[in-house]
């Protein structure tokens, strides 16, 4: 994910013409990508370190594993807005919320000055906790999905003999 989404979000922001100072072509996907990558890493060093450790929250994704699809998929949502204390408590996810706004702020320092308005900072930040989201929504159901495709049987007996 470290490349795929960079280079999904280089791909839409160049199609989109979002930062026209960068052009179009090989180069203008360059510099597209790698202002994606940079955002996505300080997105991530944010959200998944700095602030958690402030905040003694436990940034980890914990699975619901039962329910039907609204209650897995509502469940995993939620958790961009809700995590667990170090204790493990549930608390406001001040890690994701802050951390990706803080990210946010941050990276329209590199961006060229007529793209730094708060018009542009607010919909990149909406937009990492909607990667984290959705990540979290995979991360959900990663499981079934593996143990469906990948592992038609989770029973080692008929190797035992």
């Amino acid at each position: 994910s470290s490349v795929f989404i960079p280079a999904m979000l280089a791909g839409v922001s160049m199609a989109r013409k979002a930062t026209p100072e960068f052009g179009q072509g090989a180069v203008g996907y360059g510099r597209y990508f790698w202002h994606s990558a940079l955002d996505q890493t300080s997105e991530n060093f944010m959200v998944e370190f700095i602030f958690p450790t402030i905040t003694h929250e436990d940034n980890r994704y914990y699975t619901l594993g039962h329910g039907g699809l609204f209650k897995r998929t509502s469940y995993a949502v939620s958790r961009a807005v809700i995590t667990r204390t170090d204790s493990g408590h549930n608390t406001f996810n001040f890690s994701e919320v802050v951390g990706s706004g803080a990210s946010s702020g941050l990276s329209s320092l590199y961006y060229p000055s007529r793209e730094r308005n708060i018009s542009n900072t607010g919909t990149e930040w909406a937009l990492d906790i909607g990667i984290d989201a959705a990540s979290f929504v995979v991360k959900e159901f990663w499981p079934d999905i593996n143990r469906k495709f990948f592992h038609q049987s989770d029973s080692i007996e008929g190797a035992k003999h």
